[in-house]
């Protein structure tokens, strides 16, 4: 068989070389090898990846995942929550692995979702959702009302401190200050020097009373703005009647919400504030491992 008779196919090139003592045009039957220097990687592109999401939940899949006796397939999650019957075509499910979807699954390998803002970091399909969360190039908005700006945390600060930071709104790690704010200003941002982290303290005015909340705006990478906090309150002319707050891991967000919260708040009773329209507390912030 001549050269031009070899087939590759894949669609991948492919090198190889004639050996042997004589030359091709000399010899009678060409022998044809491919050496280990010139073996080639095959590859290809798969542009949809919500294929590799599982039909039921439509979550990325991940190992061990099954198969009916018709080929159907199911995240072990979904098998169990299904009581094993295929929602296609209710035959049993989750006894049978399909082992080369999980290759696949396994084999395909993406970017961080904020490779445009600068990770690098590659991984197994799926798994990217996960690091996603704790990604130091996550971004952040700007916590000011009606203001869009939206960038990685460090030009998110200076951004603040040039257009929104007002006089007296800082805070120092390990000392005591005042977090003074009217309720329907709903929010009041503490800006630790020019360019450091922004805690936001929100508050969220119900019937029953008013809830208070303290976030670091920041990535939720470790060793990143990781605080802790004490907040006091004392019901107004009534000084003994002192209420406190605190959390030994501030939670971290990257935009704020003016949802009433669920956990991790501080409740202020109506009768605490006996008609006053403001909120005067102090607080303490101070990072991870440096508390007294």
């Amino acid at each position: 068989m001549s050269n031009a008779d070899q087939v590759f196919s894949g669609g991948a090139s492919s090198s190889y070389s004639v050996v042997g003592e004589e030359t091709a045009s000399e010899a009678g039957d060409d022998e044809v090898t491919v050496t280990e220097e010139e073996e080639v990687v095959r590859s290809g592109t798969l542009l949809e990846l919500d294929l590799l999401d599982c039909p039921v939940c439509c979550h990325a899949l991940t190992s061990p995942i099954f198969q009916c006796d018709n080929g159907h397939i199911a995240c072990s999650s979904c098998c169990t929550n299904l009581r094993n019957r295929c929602p296609s075509c209710a035959l049993p499910i989750g006894v049978y692995r399909n082992r080369m979807m999980e290759r696949l699954v396994e084999a395909i390998i993406v970017q961080c979702p904020n490779a445009k803002h600068g990770c690098t970091d590659k991984f197994s399909y799926g798994k990217e959702l996960i690091h996603e969360k704790e990604c130091s190039f996550a971004l952040c908005y700007c916590p000011a009302p009606g203001c869009n700006f939206s960038d990685l945390c460090n030009d998110l600060y200076l951004h603040y401190y040039d257009r929104h930071r007002g006089s007296g709104e800082y805070f120092r790690c390990g000392y005591d200050g005042q977090a003074w704010m009217h309720i329907s200003d709903k929010i009041l941002v503490l800006q630790e020097g020019r360019d450091g982290p922004l805690v936001a303290i929100q508050c969220f005015e119900e019937e029953q009373g008013v809830y208070v909340t303290v976030n670091c705006i920041t990535p939720c990478a470790p060793g990143v703005s990781e605080f802790s906090f004490q907040l006091t309150y004392s019901a107004y002319g009534a000084p003994d009647r002192t209420m406190s707050f605190g959390l030994s891991e501030m939670n971290r967000i990257q935009k704020v919400s003016f949802q009433t919260p669920e956990k991790d708040f501080m409740f202020v009773p109506r009768y605490f504030l006996n008609g006053q329209t403001n909120l005067k507390m102090n607080i303490c912030i101070r990072r991870r491992g440096e508390e007294q």
